[in-house]
């Protein structure tokens, strides 16, 4: 893996502010990765000291295994969820947004 990509979206994850999350898309394409699973890896192998918790599925979703977990984390940042799934809308990080709108996706 190319450790200039494994750091951007280490910074890239430090930076979602509390209160707000993004995709492994975003994230992906904030660092220009080439996948959102590398996301996703990079988090389950040297993420343990990252706000992994604001990191979520394209659905607002969180991965099974870590559900009850991160949702209950997410709501101690004011992060709400309806039966499991937070509003992006709401709640996605502006940055993400911004990186949307400007038509980069």
């Amino acid at each position: 893996m190319d450790e200039e990509i494994h750091e951007r979206i280490r910074d890239f994850i430090k930076a979602i502010p509390r209160g707000r999350v993004a995709t492994y898309g975003d994230i992906a394409d904030l660092a220009k990765a080439p996948s959102p699973r590398l996301v996703g890896r990079i988090l389950n192998e040297d993420g343990h000291d990252l706000p992994w918790q604001r990191v979520l599925k394209a659905d607002g979703t969180c991965a099974p295994h870590l559900r009850d977990t991160q949702l209950q984390m997410l709501h101690e940042e004011g992060v709400p969820n309806l039966d499991g799934k937070v509003n992006l809308r709401e709640y996605r990080w502006e940055d993400a947004r911004e990186e949307e709108a400007e038509g980069l996706w």
